[in-house]
């Protein structure tokens, strides 16, 4: 069940899947803040840049576990405008959605830049990286984003994920994945080590990421 010892033992065994490919002008984006330390292993072993990939899920305000759009970075946006008119949203609603998260985003954004702008996607390979997928829905808003601002591939990368949530993804172009299972219940219970990472080691591997080499 334990396939994991670590976030870092992950990343390694999913940087084994994915180097040896030519993935072109690529840029790693881990997903705060599970997904950076994996993303990182990824990083190094493809000898790619490192980023994160700071996004919300813009909730209906009556069912806010379902997504009816996401916003990021640069002022990307994604609106599903067929969950916004079956959920009967106003214009006032889903602006104000936008500027609640728009304000939790920018929160995220300063803990964790430090003032560093973004790497730049527009043209390039995104290889969007998450510690695990369960649902799919912060991986579909997140590969949805990156499209968003201007990557030409999205590429899905994970350690696990529920089969059926990854299935049929149309929102990435494709899914690297250690193991895809049917039977699921969690993303921690595949890991022997799973505590939460912080926002400060978040922070410290972004910034050692940015530093140029020696």
């Amino acid at each position: 069940m334990r396939n994991f010892e670590n976030r870092r033992d992950a990343g390694r065994k999913l940087a084994a899947l994915l180097t040896g490919r030519d993935w072109g002008d690529a840029v790693v984006l881990g997903l705060p803040r599970g997904g950076v330390p994996v993303a990182d292993e990824v990083a190094r072993a493809l000898g790619a840049p490192l980023d994160v990939l700071i996004v919300r899920k813009l909730g209906l305000p009556r069912q806010p576990e379902v997504a009816m759009g996401a916003i990021g970075e640069q002022g990307s946006r994604v609106v599903n405008d067929d969950v916004v008119r079956s959920g009967g949203v106003t214009d006032d609603e889903l602006a104000r959605a936008e500027l609640h998260e728009r304000g939790e985003l920018e929160a995220r954004v300063e803990r964790f830049r430090a003032g560093r702008p973004p790497l730049p996607l527009a043209g390039r390979t995104a290889i969007v990286v998450d510690d695990g997928v369960a649902t799919g829905a912060t991986a579909r808003v997140a590969c949805q984003v990156a499209r968003a601002r201007g990557a030409a591939r999205v590429v899905l990368a994970v350690p696990v994920a529920a089969a059926d949530a990854i299935a049929n993804a149309t929102w990435a172009d494709e899914i690297v994945c250690v193991e895809r299972l049917e039977w699921f219940m969690a993303v921690g219970l595949h890991y022997v080590d799973f505590r939460q990472t912080s926002d400060a080691e978040v922070a410290q591997i972004l910034e050692q990421a940015a530093q140029p080499p020696e």
